[in-house]
C-alpha cells in the first residue's frame, strides 16, 4: 500500500515569509508550488524549485485566482477563457524555474477558492484541463474525488489523482468544511495522523458529525501555512510508515 504526501509551498512574497519550506521538503513527496497569483514571486519560485530538486520531491503548479491580498481564498468572477490563459501562464512560469533547477512540472493543483470553484463548475474545470493539455500531454491533475475537475480530466485523457486532506474536516457530502465554520482545521497532530491513516488504508474519512464516508485517494495534503505544520507533517508521515503504508510521489 502506498500514498503520496503533498504540501502547499513557495507561498512567501518578497521579504514576507510563509512557512518552513526547507523543513517540509524533507518530509513530503510532492510540492504544490505557488505560481505568483495567490502567493509567491519569481525568486520564491526559483528557490522552492531548487530545494524540491535537492530533496527529490515532485514539483506541481499550484495555480490560483489572481488574489495576493486575499491569499487566493476569495472567489473571483472569471470567464473560462481568461482562466484558461491564466492557468497556462502560471504553469509556464513555474515550468521555467523547474527546468532551470533540473526538473519539470509534473502536475497541477488548484488552490483555495479556485479549487472549490472549479470542482463545482464544469466550465472552469474544463478551462484548467484544456490549459494543461495545451502545455503538455503529460501533466496530471490533483484534486477532490468525484468533482468536475475529475470529470474534466477523464474527458480529456488527463491522469487524475484524487486528494484527501489530513488537516481539514469533512462534511457528510464529502466536501471540506468551510474555513469560516468552527472545527474546519485540524490542529491536533494525532487527529490528523489518524485521519491520514484512514484515508490511505481504508479509503474512508470520518465527517465532522461522526459519519464514516468513502473517500478513495492517492495523495494526502498537509498545509504548509498552518501553525506547527512541520511537526504535523512529521507525525503524519511517521504514522503512515508505522502502519506499513509506503509514502512516495504519485509521479
Amino acid at each position: 500500500m502506498n500514498i503520496d504526501l503533498n504540501c502547499d509551498l513557495g507561498e512567501s512574497f518578497g521579504d514576507w515569509r510563509m512557512g518552513d519550506d526547507a523543513a517540509l521538503l524533507d518530509i513530503v513527496t510532492s510540492a504544490n508550488i505557488a505560481c505568483g497569483f495567490h502567493a509567491g514571486d519569481a525568486a520564491t519560485m526559483r528557490r522552492t524549485c531548487e530545494m524540491a530538486v535537492e530533496h527529490s520531491v515532485s514539483i506541481g503548479a499550484h495555480i490560483g485566482f489572481r488574489d495576493l491580498v486575499g491569499f487566493g481564498r476569495r472567489h473571483i468572477d472569471i470567464t473560462p477563457g481568461d482562466l484558461l490563459d491564466e492557468t497556462l501562464y502560471q504553469v509556464g512560469a513555474l515550468a521555467g524555474f523547474a527546468h532551470s533547477a533540473g526538473s519539470s512540472v509534473t502536475y497541477v493543483k488548484p488552490h483555495g477558492a479556485l479549487y472549490h470553484s472549479a470542482s463545482n463548475s464544469p466550465e472552469l474545470a474544463n478551462a484548467i484541463v484544456t490549459a494543461m493539455t495545451e502545455f503538455s500531454n503529460r501533466l496530471a491533475l490533483l484534486g477532490p474525488p468525484q468533482s468536475h475537475l475529475q470529470k474534466a480530466a477523464e474527458a480529456h485523457g488527463v491522469d487524475f489523482v484524487a486528494e484527501g486532506f489530513a488537516d481539514r474536516t469533512y462534511t457528510r457530502f464529502g466536501t471540506l468544511t468551510p474555513r469560516s465554520e468552527p472545527g474546519a482545521v485540524i490542529s491536533d497532530p494525532d487527529a490528523a495522523t489518524a485521519q491520514a491513516i484512514d484515508l490511505a488504508s481504508s479509503g474512508t474519512v470520518l465527517t465532522s458529525d461522526g459519519i464514516a464516508i468513502p473517500m478513495s485517494v492517492k495523495s494526502i495534503c498537509v498545509h504548509g501555512d498552518s501553525p506547527g505544520a512541520v511537526a504535523m507533517a512529521n507525525a503524519i508521515k511517521a504514522g503512515l510508515i508505522n502502519s506499513r503504508i509506503r509514502v512516495e510521489s504519485f509521479t
